[in-house]
Protein backbone atom coordinates (compact mmCIF):
# COMPACT_ATOMS: atom_id res chain seq x y z
CA UNK A 1 0.00 0.00 0.00
CA UNK A 2 1.18 3.48 -0.74
CA UNK A 3 1.30 6.28 1.78
CA UNK A 4 2.07 9.34 -0.29
CA UNK A 5 0.51 10.81 -3.33
CA UNK A 6 1.91 13.64 -5.38
CA UNK A 7 4.02 16.08 -3.42
CA UNK A 8 1.28 18.71 -3.29
CA UNK A 9 -0.60 19.14 -0.06
CA UNK A 10 -4.11 20.49 -0.07
CA UNK A 11 -4.05 24.23 0.03
CA UNK A 12 -6.42 26.87 1.29
CA UNK A 13 -4.99 29.17 -1.36
CA UNK A 14 -7.59 30.48 -3.78
CA UNK A 15 -5.18 30.26 -6.69
CA UNK A 16 -6.82 28.62 -9.70
CA UNK A 17 -3.73 26.51 -10.20
CA UNK A 18 -4.41 24.53 -7.02
CA UNK A 19 -6.24 21.42 -8.24
CA UNK A 20 -7.45 20.34 -4.83
CA UNK A 21 -8.85 23.67 -3.74
CA UNK A 22 -12.47 24.41 -4.63
CA UNK A 23 -12.00 27.66 -6.49
CA UNK A 24 -14.73 27.87 -9.13
CA UNK A 25 -17.44 30.51 -8.92
CA UNK A 26 -20.23 27.99 -8.13
CA UNK A 27 -18.22 26.65 -5.18
CA UNK A 28 -17.64 30.13 -3.82
CA UNK A 29 -21.36 30.83 -4.16
CA UNK A 30 -22.12 27.57 -2.33
CA UNK A 31 -19.86 28.66 0.51
CA UNK A 32 -21.64 32.00 0.77
CA UNK A 33 -24.91 30.13 1.33
CA UNK A 34 -23.28 27.81 3.85
CA UNK A 35 -26.12 28.03 6.38
CA UNK A 36 -28.61 26.60 3.89
CA UNK A 37 -26.00 24.10 2.68
CA UNK A 38 -25.42 23.04 6.29
CA UNK A 39 -29.13 22.38 6.81
CA UNK A 40 -29.43 20.47 3.53
CA UNK A 41 -26.34 18.31 4.14
CA UNK A 42 -27.27 17.80 7.78
CA UNK A 43 -30.73 16.64 6.74
CA UNK A 44 -29.26 14.22 4.21
CA UNK A 45 -26.88 12.69 6.76
CA UNK A 46 -29.75 12.45 9.25
CA UNK A 47 -31.87 10.44 6.79
CA UNK A 48 -30.49 6.97 7.74
CA UNK A 49 -31.20 7.29 11.49
CA UNK A 50 -34.58 8.83 10.73
CA UNK A 51 -35.45 5.95 8.39
CA UNK A 52 -34.34 3.36 10.95
CA UNK A 53 -35.22 4.83 14.36
CA UNK A 54 -38.63 6.36 13.61
CA UNK A 55 -39.78 2.89 12.63
CA UNK A 56 -38.59 1.08 15.77
CA UNK A 57 -41.59 1.85 18.03
CA UNK A 58 -43.92 0.50 15.32
CA UNK A 59 -42.36 -2.97 15.04
CA UNK A 60 -44.88 -4.76 17.30
CA UNK A 61 -47.77 -3.19 15.35
CA UNK A 62 -46.27 -4.26 12.02
CA UNK A 63 -45.92 -7.83 13.31
CA UNK A 64 -49.61 -7.96 14.26
CA UNK A 65 -50.95 -6.08 11.25
CA UNK A 66 -49.13 -8.16 8.63
CA UNK A 67 -49.58 -11.46 10.54
CA UNK A 68 -45.88 -12.26 10.30
CA UNK A 69 -43.39 -13.55 12.88
CA UNK A 70 -41.15 -11.01 14.58
CA UNK A 71 -38.07 -12.49 12.88
CA UNK A 72 -39.58 -11.74 9.47
CA UNK A 73 -40.43 -8.17 10.40
CA UNK A 74 -36.89 -7.69 11.71
CA UNK A 75 -35.77 -8.26 8.12
CA UNK A 76 -37.37 -4.90 7.24
CA UNK A 77 -34.63 -3.27 9.35
CA UNK A 78 -31.91 -5.48 7.92
CA UNK A 79 -33.05 -4.77 4.36
CA UNK A 80 -32.96 -1.00 4.87
CA UNK A 81 -29.53 -1.16 6.51
CA UNK A 82 -28.12 -3.43 3.78
CA UNK A 83 -29.55 -1.14 1.11
CA UNK A 84 -27.89 1.90 2.63
CA UNK A 85 -24.56 0.07 2.84
CA UNK A 86 -24.56 -1.31 -0.71
CA UNK A 87 -26.21 1.71 -2.32
CA UNK A 88 -23.27 3.87 -1.37
CA UNK A 89 -20.91 1.69 -3.42
CA UNK A 90 -22.99 2.40 -6.52
CA UNK A 91 -24.00 6.02 -6.00
CA UNK A 92 -20.62 7.30 -4.83
CA UNK A 93 -18.78 6.50 -8.10
CA UNK A 94 -21.82 7.71 -10.09
CA UNK A 95 -21.46 11.12 -8.45
CA UNK A 96 -17.78 11.25 -9.44
CA UNK A 97 -18.78 10.69 -13.07
CA UNK A 98 -22.00 12.72 -13.45
CA UNK A 99 -21.66 15.27 -10.67
CA UNK A 100 -23.36 15.43 -7.31
CA UNK A 101 -26.70 17.04 -8.13
CA UNK A 102 -28.29 14.64 -10.63
CA UNK A 103 -27.59 11.35 -8.78
CA UNK A 104 -28.71 12.98 -5.52
CA UNK A 105 -32.01 14.22 -6.95
CA UNK A 106 -32.73 10.87 -8.61
CA UNK A 107 -31.92 9.03 -5.39
CA UNK A 108 -34.15 11.30 -3.33
CA UNK A 109 -37.09 10.94 -5.72
CA UNK A 110 -36.77 7.14 -5.62
CA UNK A 111 -36.50 7.28 -1.81
CA UNK A 112 -39.77 9.23 -1.61
CA UNK A 113 -41.59 6.82 -3.94
CA UNK A 114 -40.25 3.71 -2.15
CA UNK A 115 -41.21 5.13 1.25
CA UNK A 116 -44.71 5.93 0.04
CA UNK A 117 -45.12 2.35 -1.22
CA UNK A 118 -43.91 1.06 2.17
CA UNK A 119 -46.85 2.92 3.73
CA UNK A 120 -49.20 0.96 1.47
CA UNK A 121 -47.49 -2.45 1.61
CA UNK A 122 -50.07 -5.23 2.15
CA UNK A 123 -47.56 -7.99 2.96
CA UNK A 124 -44.31 -8.37 4.87
CA UNK A 125 -42.52 -9.54 1.72
CA UNK A 126 -43.46 -6.39 -0.18
CA UNK A 127 -42.49 -4.24 2.79
CA UNK A 128 -39.07 -5.91 2.97
CA UNK A 129 -38.52 -5.39 -0.77
CA UNK A 130 -39.34 -1.68 -0.69
CA UNK A 131 -37.40 -1.14 2.53
CA UNK A 132 -34.40 -2.47 0.60
CA UNK A 133 -35.13 -0.01 -2.22
CA UNK A 134 -35.65 2.75 0.33
CA UNK A 135 -32.19 2.05 1.76
CA UNK A 136 -30.54 1.87 -1.66
CA UNK A 137 -32.02 5.22 -2.67
CA UNK A 138 -31.51 6.85 0.73
CA UNK A 139 -27.81 6.03 0.48
CA UNK A 140 -27.56 8.83 -2.11
CA UNK A 141 -28.12 11.42 0.59
CA UNK A 142 -25.45 10.34 3.03
CA UNK A 143 -22.73 9.40 0.49
CA UNK A 144 -23.14 12.51 -1.66
CA UNK A 145 -23.38 14.78 1.39
CA UNK A 146 -19.85 13.71 2.43
CA UNK A 147 -18.60 14.16 -1.14
CA UNK A 148 -20.09 17.68 -1.30
CA UNK A 149 -18.30 18.59 1.92
CA UNK A 150 -15.05 17.41 0.30
CA UNK A 151 -15.81 19.51 -2.78
CA UNK A 152 -16.45 22.66 -0.77
CA UNK A 153 -13.94 22.43 2.05
CA UNK A 154 -10.40 21.31 2.71
CA UNK A 155 -8.10 20.64 5.65
CA UNK A 156 -9.19 22.04 9.01
CA UNK A 157 -12.25 23.70 7.43
CA UNK A 158 -13.54 20.29 6.40
CA UNK A 159 -13.06 18.86 9.90
CA UNK A 160 -14.92 21.86 11.36
CA UNK A 161 -17.80 21.39 8.92
CA UNK A 162 -18.13 17.70 9.75
CA UNK A 163 -18.35 18.65 13.43
CA UNK A 164 -21.03 21.24 12.60
CA UNK A 165 -23.06 18.61 10.74
CA UNK A 166 -23.24 16.64 13.98
CA UNK A 167 -25.55 19.31 15.39
CA UNK A 168 -28.19 18.07 12.95
CA UNK A 169 -27.28 14.46 12.23
CA UNK A 170 -26.46 13.80 15.91
CA UNK A 171 -29.90 15.01 16.97
CA UNK A 172 -31.66 12.56 14.63
CA UNK A 173 -31.29 9.47 16.89
CA UNK A 174 -32.77 11.52 19.75
CA UNK A 175 -35.71 12.93 17.85
CA UNK A 176 -36.58 9.97 15.59
CA UNK A 177 -37.97 7.52 18.21
CA UNK A 178 -39.88 10.37 19.87
CA UNK A 179 -41.47 11.35 16.56
CA UNK A 180 -42.28 7.72 15.81
CA UNK A 181 -43.89 7.28 19.21
CA UNK A 182 -45.98 10.42 18.79
CA UNK A 183 -47.11 9.37 15.30
CA UNK A 184 -48.34 6.07 16.74
CA UNK A 185 -50.61 8.00 19.11
CA UNK A 186 -52.61 9.31 16.16
CA UNK A 187 -52.04 6.71 13.42
CA UNK A 188 -50.96 3.13 12.91
CA UNK A 189 -47.51 2.02 11.71
CA UNK A 190 -48.26 3.19 8.17
CA UNK A 191 -48.35 6.74 9.48
CA UNK A 192 -44.62 6.51 10.25
CA UNK A 193 -43.89 5.96 6.56
CA UNK A 194 -46.25 8.77 5.62
CA UNK A 195 -44.21 11.13 7.81
CA UNK A 196 -40.94 9.79 6.32
CA UNK A 197 -42.39 10.39 2.85
CA UNK A 198 -43.04 14.00 3.85
CA UNK A 199 -39.52 14.39 5.24
CA UNK A 200 -38.04 12.96 2.05
CA UNK A 201 -40.16 15.27 -0.09
CA UNK A 202 -39.05 18.36 1.85
CA UNK A 203 -35.39 17.33 1.59
CA UNK A 204 -35.77 16.72 -2.14
CA UNK A 205 -37.18 20.23 -2.61
CA UNK A 206 -34.40 21.71 -0.48
CA UNK A 207 -31.78 19.95 -2.60
CA UNK A 208 -33.46 21.10 -5.82
CA UNK A 209 -33.73 24.73 -4.71
CA UNK A 210 -30.74 25.17 -2.41
CA UNK A 211 -27.87 22.89 -3.41
CA UNK A 212 -26.08 23.61 -6.67
CA UNK A 213 -23.57 21.40 -8.43
CA UNK A 214 -20.27 21.28 -6.51
CA UNK A 215 -18.18 19.07 -8.81
CA UNK A 216 -17.02 20.99 -11.92
CA UNK A 217 -16.99 19.04 -15.22
CA UNK A 218 -13.20 19.17 -15.45
CA UNK A 219 -12.88 17.25 -12.18
CA UNK A 220 -15.29 14.45 -13.10
CA UNK A 221 -14.31 10.92 -14.07
CA UNK A 222 -15.02 9.84 -17.61
CA UNK A 223 -14.70 6.05 -17.36
CA UNK A 224 -17.31 3.38 -16.80
CA UNK A 225 -17.63 0.56 -14.30
CA UNK A 226 -14.04 -0.55 -14.85
CA UNK A 227 -12.78 2.93 -14.08
CA UNK A 228 -14.88 3.10 -10.90
CA UNK A 229 -13.48 -0.24 -9.73
CA UNK A 230 -9.93 0.90 -10.48
CA UNK A 231 -10.57 4.08 -8.52
CA UNK A 232 -11.80 2.15 -5.49
CA UNK A 233 -8.91 -0.28 -5.75
CA UNK A 234 -6.53 2.67 -5.88
CA UNK A 235 -8.13 4.20 -2.80
CA UNK A 236 -7.90 0.95 -0.87
CA UNK A 237 -4.30 0.64 -2.02
CA UNK A 238 -3.49 3.85 -0.18
CA UNK A 239 -2.49 2.64 3.26
CA UNK A 240 -3.35 5.84 5.10
CA UNK A 241 -6.81 6.21 3.53
CA UNK A 242 -7.57 2.57 4.32
CA UNK A 243 -6.34 3.12 7.87
CA UNK A 244 -8.68 6.02 8.51
CA UNK A 245 -11.55 4.14 6.84
CA UNK A 246 -11.08 1.09 9.08
CA UNK A 247 -10.51 3.26 12.15
CA UNK A 248 -13.82 5.00 11.57
CA UNK A 249 -15.59 1.76 10.62
CA UNK A 250 -14.65 -0.08 13.82
CA UNK A 251 -15.46 3.03 15.88
CA UNK A 252 -18.87 3.10 14.22
CA UNK A 253 -19.29 -0.56 15.23
CA UNK A 254 -18.80 0.51 18.87
CA UNK A 255 -21.63 2.99 18.34
CA UNK A 256 -23.88 0.40 16.65
CA UNK A 257 -23.25 -2.04 19.51
CA UNK A 258 -24.42 0.59 21.97
CA UNK A 259 -27.58 1.36 19.96
CA UNK A 260 -28.45 -2.34 19.63
CA UNK A 261 -27.80 -3.39 23.21
CA UNK A 262 -28.46 -0.34 25.40
CA UNK A 263 -32.28 -0.67 25.55
CA UNK A 264 -31.92 -4.21 26.92
CA UNK A 265 -28.90 -3.53 29.15
CA UNK A 266 -30.19 -0.33 30.72
CA UNK A 267 -33.80 -1.46 31.21
CA UNK A 268 -33.74 -5.23 31.70
CA UNK A 269 -30.43 -5.71 33.53
CA UNK A 270 -30.07 -2.43 35.44
CA UNK A 271 -33.76 -1.80 36.03
CA UNK A 272 -34.29 1.58 34.37
CA UNK A 273 -37.76 2.56 33.27
CA UNK A 274 -38.46 3.32 29.60
CA UNK A 275 -38.57 7.02 30.51
CA UNK A 276 -35.19 6.83 32.25
CA UNK A 277 -33.73 4.98 29.29
CA UNK A 278 -35.04 7.64 26.90
CA UNK A 279 -33.48 10.35 29.09
CA UNK A 280 -30.11 8.59 29.21
CA UNK A 281 -30.18 7.90 25.46
CA UNK A 282 -30.88 11.57 24.84
CA UNK A 283 -28.12 12.72 27.21
CA UNK A 284 -25.60 10.47 25.47
CA UNK A 285 -26.55 11.91 22.10
CA UNK A 286 -26.26 15.44 23.49
CA UNK A 287 -22.79 14.56 24.79
CA UNK A 288 -21.77 13.38 21.31
CA UNK A 289 -23.06 16.62 19.77
CA UNK A 290 -21.40 18.89 22.35
CA UNK A 291 -18.01 17.19 22.07
CA UNK A 292 -18.34 17.37 18.29
CA UNK A 293 -18.78 21.15 18.60
CA UNK A 294 -15.79 21.43 20.95
CA UNK A 295 -13.80 19.50 18.36
CA UNK A 296 -14.86 21.81 15.53
CA UNK A 297 -14.80 25.15 17.32
CA UNK A 298 -11.87 24.80 19.74
CA UNK A 299 -9.56 21.94 18.75
CA UNK A 300 -9.46 21.90 14.95
CA UNK A 301 -6.83 24.34 13.71
CA UNK A 302 -5.14 24.54 17.11
CA UNK A 303 -4.20 20.91 17.63
CA UNK A 304 -3.08 18.45 14.95
CA UNK A 305 -6.04 16.30 13.91
CA UNK A 306 -4.16 13.04 14.51
CA UNK A 307 -3.47 14.06 18.12
CA UNK A 308 -7.13 14.89 18.70
CA UNK A 309 -8.16 11.59 17.11
CA UNK A 310 -5.67 9.68 19.27
CA UNK A 311 -7.14 11.20 22.44
CA UNK A 312 -10.67 10.33 21.30
CA UNK A 313 -9.71 6.73 20.61
CA UNK A 314 -7.97 6.48 23.98
CA UNK A 315 -11.13 7.68 25.75
CA UNK A 316 -13.29 5.19 23.81
CA UNK A 317 -10.87 2.37 24.65
CA UNK A 318 -10.74 3.31 28.35
CA UNK A 319 -14.53 3.50 28.56
CA UNK A 320 -14.90 0.10 26.89
CA UNK A 321 -12.43 -1.44 29.35
CA UNK A 322 -14.34 0.09 32.27
CA UNK A 323 -17.64 -1.25 30.97
CA UNK A 324 -16.24 -4.76 30.59
CA UNK A 325 -14.75 -4.73 34.10
CA UNK A 326 -18.06 -3.59 35.57
CA UNK A 327 -20.07 -6.10 33.54
CA UNK A 328 -17.86 -9.01 34.62
CA UNK A 329 -18.18 -8.06 38.30
CA UNK A 330 -14.57 -7.06 38.93
CA UNK A 331 -15.82 -4.11 40.99
CA UNK A 332 -18.61 -6.13 42.57
CA UNK A 333 -22.25 -5.31 42.00
CA UNK A 334 -22.55 -1.97 40.26
CA UNK A 335 -25.72 -0.01 39.69
CA UNK A 336 -27.05 1.96 36.79
CA UNK A 337 -25.13 5.17 37.51
CA UNK A 338 -21.58 3.81 36.86
CA UNK A 339 -22.73 1.99 33.72
CA UNK A 340 -24.57 5.05 32.43
CA UNK A 341 -21.54 7.24 33.16
CA UNK A 342 -19.18 4.99 31.20
CA UNK A 343 -21.62 4.87 28.27
CA UNK A 344 -21.92 8.67 28.34
CA UNK A 345 -18.14 9.13 28.20
CA UNK A 346 -17.82 6.56 25.41
CA UNK A 347 -20.58 8.12 23.33
CA UNK A 348 -19.26 11.64 23.85
CA UNK A 349 -15.83 10.64 22.59
CA UNK A 350 -17.45 9.64 19.30
CA UNK A 351 -17.91 13.37 18.71
CA UNK A 352 -14.14 13.51 18.20
CA UNK A 353 -13.50 10.17 16.51
CA UNK A 354 -16.14 10.08 13.77
CA UNK A 355 -15.78 13.57 12.20
CA UNK A 356 -11.98 13.44 12.31
CA UNK A 357 -11.67 10.02 10.68
CA UNK A 358 -14.00 11.18 7.88
CA UNK A 359 -12.07 14.42 7.42
CA UNK A 360 -8.65 12.77 7.45
CA UNK A 361 -9.69 10.13 4.93
CA UNK A 362 -11.38 12.58 2.56
CA UNK A 363 -8.42 14.99 2.68
CA UNK A 364 -6.52 12.43 0.67
CA UNK A 365 -9.13 12.03 -2.06
CA UNK A 366 -9.93 15.29 -3.88
CA UNK A 367 -9.87 13.34 -7.16
CA UNK A 368 -12.49 10.76 -6.08
CA UNK A 369 -14.53 12.14 -3.19
CA UNK A 370 -17.67 10.20 -4.19
CA UNK A 371 -15.93 6.83 -4.33
CA UNK A 372 -14.05 7.59 -1.11
CA UNK A 373 -17.29 8.58 0.62
CA UNK A 374 -18.88 5.34 -0.60
CA UNK A 375 -16.08 3.24 0.90
CA UNK A 376 -16.27 5.16 4.18
CA UNK A 377 -20.03 4.73 4.48
CA UNK A 378 -20.23 1.13 3.32
CA UNK A 379 -17.45 -0.03 5.64
CA UNK A 380 -19.13 1.66 8.61
CA UNK A 381 -22.56 0.19 7.91
CA UNK A 382 -21.28 -3.30 7.17
CA UNK A 383 -18.97 -3.54 10.19
CA UNK A 384 -21.72 -2.10 12.38
CA UNK A 385 -24.28 -4.54 11.00
CA UNK A 386 -21.94 -7.47 11.73
CA UNK A 387 -21.17 -6.27 15.26
CA UNK A 388 -24.74 -5.46 16.30
CA UNK A 389 -26.16 -9.04 16.51
CA UNK A 390 -23.19 -10.18 18.61
CA UNK A 391 -24.23 -8.06 21.60
CA UNK A 392 -27.03 -10.49 22.50
CA UNK A 393 -25.15 -13.71 21.88
CA UNK A 394 -25.00 -14.74 25.57
CA UNK A 395 -28.67 -14.26 26.37
CA UNK A 396 -30.61 -11.71 28.39
CA UNK A 397 -28.91 -11.83 31.80
CA UNK A 398 -25.58 -10.14 31.20
CA UNK A 399 -24.07 -6.98 29.71
CA UNK A 400 -20.77 -8.74 29.02
CA UNK A 401 -21.41 -9.30 25.26
CA UNK A 402 -22.07 -5.59 24.66
CA UNK A 403 -18.98 -4.54 26.60
CA UNK A 404 -16.83 -7.23 24.98
CA UNK A 405 -17.91 -6.33 21.43
CA UNK A 406 -17.28 -2.66 22.16
CA UNK A 407 -13.84 -3.38 23.56
CA UNK A 408 -12.82 -5.60 20.63
CA UNK A 409 -14.00 -3.02 18.11
CA UNK A 410 -12.28 -0.21 20.02
CA UNK A 411 -9.01 -2.17 20.05
CA UNK A 412 -9.30 -2.88 16.32
CA UNK A 413 -10.02 0.81 15.64
CA UNK A 414 -6.98 1.95 17.62
CA UNK A 415 -4.80 -0.76 16.04
CA UNK A 416 -5.75 0.33 12.51
CA UNK A 417 -5.01 3.94 13.42
CA UNK A 418 -1.56 3.14 14.78
CA UNK A 419 -0.53 0.46 12.28
CA UNK A 420 -1.86 2.00 9.06
CA UNK A 421 -2.17 5.75 9.64
CA UNK A 422 1.08 5.95 11.66
CA UNK A 423 0.15 9.27 13.24
CA UNK A 424 3.69 9.93 14.52
CA UNK A 425 4.76 10.50 10.88
CA UNK A 426 4.18 13.99 9.50
CA UNK A 427 2.89 13.43 6.01
CA UNK A 428 4.04 16.03 3.52
CA UNK A 429 1.38 15.04 1.02
CA UNK A 430 -2.22 14.61 2.06
CA UNK A 431 -3.59 13.25 -1.19
CA UNK A 432 -3.68 9.68 -2.41
CA UNK A 433 -2.51 9.18 -5.99
CA UNK A 434 -5.22 9.40 -8.64
CA UNK A 435 -5.75 6.31 -10.76
CA UNK A 436 -4.19 6.35 -14.17
CA UNK A 437 -6.45 7.47 -16.96
CA UNK A 438 -8.74 9.68 -14.86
Amino acid sequence: MSERGPATAPSHDSSPESPSAPTTAPLKAARRTSLLVTFVLGGLTALPPLSMDMYLPALPQVTDALHSPAATIQLTLTACLAGMALGQLVIGPMSDKWGRRRPLLVGMVVYVLATAICALAPTAELLISFRLLQGLAGAAGVVIARAVVRDLYDGDEMARFFSTLMLISGAAPIVAPLIGGQVLRFADWRGVFVVLTGVGTILTLMVWRGLGETLPPERRHTGGVGSALRTMRGLLGDRVFTGYTLTGGFAFAVLFSYISASPFVVQEIYGASPQTFSLLFGLNSVGLILVGQINGKLLVGRVRLDKVLAVGLAVVLSSAVSLLLMATGVFGEVGLVPIATALFVLMSAMGIVLPNTNAQALMRTPHAAGSASALLGTSSFLVGAIASPLVGIAGEDTAVPMALVQLVCAVLSATCFLALCRPWHKREAQTAPAPAGD
